[in-house]
C-alpha cells in the first residue's frame, strides 16, 4: 500500500477519516483490554483499519492523477524501469529508450514524479537490495551480483549511503524471512 516509490507515502487525512480511524483504534483498544480475548475480532478490526487506509489511499492517488496532467511518456517511463531496472543504471538509458534528450527526460520526470530519474533508479534499486536482504539466505556478495553491482564493496557503499545502514546491519536488524527457507529447492 505503501511502497511505490512514485508517491509519497503519506496522505493527509480529513476530519471525518481522522474520527473514524480514532474510533477504529479505541474499538481495537477496547477489545484487547477484554479479559477473554479471542484473535477473531481484533484480526477483523486491523483488516478493517487496513482496507480503510487502503481506500483513503487510493482516492487520495486518484485525485492526484485527476489534478495532475498526465504524462503518458513518464508512465512509461515507470513501466521500463520496472522491467529494466536490474540492468540499465543510468537516466539516459532510459532518455534513449523514450527517444528523448536527456535534459528533457530529465526535466520531465523531475516535474512528474518530483524525483531524478537517478532518485527513482536508486530507490527501486535500493527496495530490491532491501526485499532480496529480507526475504533471501544469499550472501552480499551474490545480492550485490544479482542487481549487478561491480562488487559487494561498492553495493555496500550504494546500500549505505542510500540508507545509513551496512548491507549486513540491516539484515541483522530485519532480521530473514522464513519466506528465505520455503524458497529453497
Amino acid at each position: 500500500m505503501f511502497n511505490n516509490i512514485y508517491i509519497d507515502p503519506i496522505v493527509i487525512l480529513t476530519e471525518k477519516e481522522a474520527r473514524v480511524f480514532d474510533k477504529l483504534v479505541d474499538d481495537l483498544t477496547e477489545e484487547l483490554n477484554n479479559e477473554t480475548l479471542s484473535d477473531i475480532v481484533p484480526r477483523a478490526y486491523l483488516q478493517l483499519f487496513l482496507a480503510k487506509s487502503s481506500s483513503i489511499k487510493m482516492n487520495a492517488v486518484s485525485n492526484k492523477n485527476n489534478d495532475s496532467e498526465r504524462d503518458e511518456l513518464m508512465e512509461q517511463f515507470s513501466q521500463l524501469l520496472d522491467e529494466h531496472f536490474l540492468n540499465l543504471h543510468k537516466p539516459v538509458d532510459y532518455a534513449e529508450l523514450l527517444s528523448m534528450s536527456r535534459d528533457n527526460f530529465t526535466r520531465r520526470c523531475t516535474r512528474y514524479f518530483r524525483k531524478s530519474p537517478s532518485q527513482l533508479i536508486q530507490e527501486k534499486l535500493m527496495l530490491e537490495a532491501k526485499k532480496q536482504l529480507h526475504l533471501t539466505r544469499q550472501s552480499i556478495k551474490e545480492i550485490a551480483y544479482n542487481l549487478r553491482f561491480q562488487d559487494e564493496f561498492y553495493f555496500s557503499r550504494v546500500f549505505k549511503k542510500f540508507t545509513k545502514v551496512s548491507p549486513q546491519a540491516f539484515r541483522d536488524k530485519t532480521g530473514i524471512s522464513i519466506v528465505a527457507d520455503m524458497s529453497k529447492d
